[in-house]
Formats: structure tokens, sequence, C-alpha cells
């Protein structure tokens, strides 16, 4: 620590906390949720209603991509940086007890391989969750979101990203739940619940 990079890293991390509001209590044995999945399979509903029964805290991805760029030009660069600035925040909030939610595409099995090292190495509880939808329920979702039907919803991804996103999606090498959010999702929140609790 001590360059350039450092300060720049270390005040991204701050912008991003001071934009999470406040935590839950710390426990003994926080739990690491990591929610993958295209743009519009519905992870941020997925995560509302895990929250709503899991005290935690969610990291969406793109409302702290926001946080950093409020114009975000989704570059590689631009994407390195908030990466690397939400990976250091994740570990600092485990290391507090905070357990946490993470809502981001994480389609790649690279990608996936730094979360689980940072769970392997605090001793962590990760519990991964792919989260999917049939083509035809993303498409008019992903129409709806062009109309900014729902204000709190931080992404920009349209149906010309998720169909350029889509061949990239990697397995997922490690057990994981599947869930599908045209249907019902309560067996597999209840699944989670119980697993972050155990």
């Amino acid at each position: 620590m001590g360059g350039v990079g450092d300060s720049q890293l270390i005040s991204d991390v701050q912008r991003l906390t001071d934009g999470l509001g406040e935590f839950p209590e710390p426990v003994v044995k926080p739990a690491f949720v990591a929610v993958s999945g295209l743009p519009g399979t519905g992870k941020s509903y997925f995560c509302t209603k895990l929250v709503e029964r899991l005290h935690s805290v969610i990291l969406e991805s793109d409302a702290l991509r926001k946080a950093l760029f409020p114009s975000p030009s989704y570059s590689p660069e631009e994407s390195s940086r908030l990466f690397r600035a939400l990976h250091l925040l994740i570990e600092r909030l485990l290391k507090k007890g905070i357990s946490l939610i993470l809502d981001a595409t994480n389609l790649s099995e690279r990608y996936r391989e730094r979360l689980y090292n940072i769970a392997d190495r605090l001793d962590v509880r990760l519990i991964l969750v792919r989260v999917e939808a049939p083509p035809e329920v993303v498409y008019e979702r992903l129409k709806t979101r062009r109309g900014g039907a729902n204000p709190g919803d931080k992404s920009d991804a349209d149906w010309a990203v998720y169909q350029r996103m889509k061949p990239s999606v990697q397995k997922i090498r490690r057990n994981h739940y599947a869930v599908d959010t045209s249907k019902d999702i309560t067996p597999v929140l209840d699944k989670v619940v119980r697993e972050a609790r155990r």
C-alpha cells in the first residue's frame, strides 16, 4: 500500500461505503450470498426478497458503479476499478461480521474465483445463487425497464446487452442454487436463508 493507485482505491471504497446506509448488527458467522445471472433475469428482485428475511447488506454492482461513475461508460477500465473497490469492501464488511448479498452479473468463473478466494480466506460461508428466466420474459422486462417504469432500477442494460452477454455465461463449478424468477422463488429463498443461518 502507499502508491497513487492505493489512495484511489481507499477513496473508492469509502465512497461505496458511504452510499450503503445503515448496517445490520454484526454476527459471529456472517453469510456471503453471491447472486449471478444475465440482465433482466430478476437478480435484484430475488435480492430484495432475500434481504427481507436475512439481515444483510445488498451490494448491487449497478448502483455502486453509479456511486463511483455518475455517467458510467461500462469500459473495462471502469469495471476493473469498480470491482477492485468492491472486492475490498466485501472483505472489510465480512471481517466486521456483516452478512452480504452481492447482486452482480458474475457470469464468468474467473470473476467468481475472486469471490471464492475471499470466502475461503476469511472462512465465511459462501452461498451461490444462479438466477434465470425464459428469454421471452427477460425481453418483456427489459422493454419495461427502458420505459423507466421502475425508478429504483439502477441497471442500464437492455435486450442488446443481454444478447451480447449471453454467450459469456459460464457454468458455476461450485455447488449452487438455481432459481427461475418467472416461477415461485419461495422454495429457493427458504433454502438460502436456512443455509445462511446454519
